[in-house]
């Protein structure tokens, strides 16, 4: 194949962008290549392969057909009340739960009745809800005609949902004698500006403080504090290890995760199992920040948005081995195949240190953030830092319409009573093969090797392209690739050639000529295509190589 079009001056300057921008740039490359080319018209056109966005290509058909369900008998319970027309009434809690088995014996063939009756059944045995109490609920919110009460989550689906983030993201094993409260938010993004803003106007962090980051991460997570709302100072902790020549373990070496003993490092921001290497922490990392917390830097806050963590057997979250100083994120959208519903929370426990860091504030801030929560309560200085996240979230003076939208509570309560049942599971075993699947057929493509790790969740892979140039062809080879080309021209022309749309792993701030490939979101043969172009790629870098020896 030719080199690519584009000069390497231009190469160097779309480099600047966003991995997320640059990917529409490469989308552009990949659909100009598609068009019909003089003396081809009429000709197949090649697919474009975008495995650029983490967006999944299965959803959860059960919990969505039970949503639906519970949706009917709504508007069955709203009829009730008040009908006249298109107008009805609000659900009457008072004796909804024998309505409730009514209406699922009336309707044996409705899609997701059944399921909708066992998630309810479930929650009302393992949580021990009041049965009305329950299913009012449910069926009020799903209804979506009363603002979010309590404004931070739904009482039931509070306690659903840290059953569900018990099982799959604590390994069953919650923190004994700790409530973990949650903040459902629109999703994990939303939860990110949340976390940030709030750790600002609480006085917790501050302009120019020094923060850490567990690299290579998720782009917004470099990119937030480089704004100058906040402007801190980052220190990043490298997965620098190898298994062998050419081949990344992404995994961290100990002398950089001792740099979160420093106790100038205020926060420390991971995202696990990561992204894009998509390897659950090990046990040796989180017991050596552990160590850390527990000694030098006992102040120190841990983000973890731990989005992938359903996709690795025996996943077990920092919030559980951390729970006093760590911020839990999580978001359905990757499990459950729903980025459009935003579905997302955050954890705090209520035993924690930021509460502490509040109460310890100089009285000057003290009366600043009393000034600012004082039309919220009496004794302002009593709100916890997970209610100060709602409050901020609307701006204070909002916080009486705070909160996810109850449709939205709601569709989070049947995903997660869902995975609890016999066939969420099967459903979560079924996608974590689907995406290892995609995995073996790229590496089958690019006969690349990466190390066996047994915390892969496989969503995405992170290649690092140079690495394997030194483990195929040596040294030299690789030398010649940094000296003759940008990290990035391997993609521009894969999207070229190829039609093929990959990221820049230098924007995950990892290795500059690494390429991150979503596994989740095309067909399986798809990813075999890929790394056959992949290869083909490579070859042409190795023949380049060659003439360039032989005209020397």
């Amino acid at each position: 194949m030719p080199e690519t079009s584009f000069s390497r001056e231009e190469i160097q300057s779309f480099a600047q962008l966003s991995p997320f921008e640059l990917k529409d740039k490469f989308i552009q490359i990949a659909k100009a290549a598609q068009e019909d080319k003089p003396g081809q018209k009429g000709k197949t056109t090649r697919a474009m392969l975008n495995a650029g966005r983490g967006n999944p290509n299965w959803i959860a058909t059960g919990p969505r057909e039970a949503f639906y369900a519970l949706g009917y008998f709504a508007l069955d319970e709203s009829r009730r009340v008040w009908t006249a027309d298109n107008l009805g009434g609000m659900p009457e809690k008072q004796g909804i739960g024998d309505r409730f088995d009514a209406f699922l014996r009336r309707h044996p063939e409705l899609p997701g009745a059944e399921l909708l009756g066992r998630c309810v059944s479930y929650a009302l045995d393992r949580f021990a809800f009041d049965r009305d109490s329950f299913i009012h609920e449910l069926a009020d919110s799903i209804t979506g005609d009363n603002y979010p009460v309590p404004d931070r989550m739904l009482t039931h689906a509070e306690h659903v949902v840290r059953g569900y983030l018990a099982d799959e993201l604590m390994d069953k094993r919650p923190v004994p004698d700790d409530r973990l409260s949650l903040f459902a938010t629109e999703g994990g993004t939303a939860a990110m500006c949340y976390i940030f803003d709030s750790l600002m106007k609480n006085g917790i962090l501050h302009k120019g403080d020094k923060i850490a980051l567990m690299v290579p991460v998720f782009t917004p997570y470099i990119e937030i504090p480089e704004l100058d709302t906040f402007e801190f100072e980052v220190v990043n902790v490298e997965a620098s290890l190898f298994s062998e020549t050419g081949v990344r373990q992404w995994r961290y070496p100990e002398e950089e995760v001792a740099k979160l003993a420093d106790p100038s490092v205020k926060l420390v921001c991971i995202v696990n199992p990561s992204n894009p290497p998509s390897l659950a922490m090990s046990e040796r990392v989180a017991n050596q920040i552990k160590e850390i917390v527990a000694t030098s830097n006992p102040n120190l806050l841990v983000v973890t948005d731990d989005v992938y963590g359903t996709f690795v057997e025996g996943f077990r979250t920092l919030a559980a081995e951390i729970p006093r100083n760590t911020l839990l994120v999580y978001s359905y959208s990757k499990h459950y195949g729903c980025t459009g519903w935003r579905l997302g929370v955050i954890g705090l426990h209520d035993d924690n240190v930021i509460d502490e860091m509040v109460a310890a504030l100089p009285q000057a801030e003290k009366d600043r953030l009393a000034k600012r929560y004082g039309t919220l309560t009496l004794e302002p200085e009593k709100i916890r830092f997970i209610d100060r996240l709602v409050a901020d979230s609307r701006e204070v003076a909002l916080n009486h319409t705070a909160g996810l939208s109850l449709p939205q509570q709601t569709m989070m309560v049947l995903f997660s009573l869902f995975d609890l049942l016999d066939e969420g599971q099967a459903y979560k075993h079924r996608i974590r093969e689907i995406c290892h699947r995609r995995l073996d057929l790229l590496l089958e493509g690019a006969q690349m090797k990466i190390s066996d790790d047994d915390k892969r969740a496989a969503y995405y892979i992170e290649l690092d392209l140079l690495a394997e140039a030194e483990r195929v062809y040596g040294k030299p080879f690789a030398e010649y690739l940094e000296k003759n080309y940008e990290p990035v021209d391997p993609l521009f022309r894969l999207a070229e050639q190829t039609s093929v749309v990959l990221l820049n792993g230098g924007g995950f701030d990892g290795p500059e000529w690494s390429v991150r490939v979503s596994l989740a979101n095309l067909d399986d043969l798809d990813y075999l295509k890929i790394g056959h172009h992949l290869r083909s790629i490579f070859q042409d870098y190795a023949a380049e190589w060659e003439r360039s020896k032989a005209g020397d």
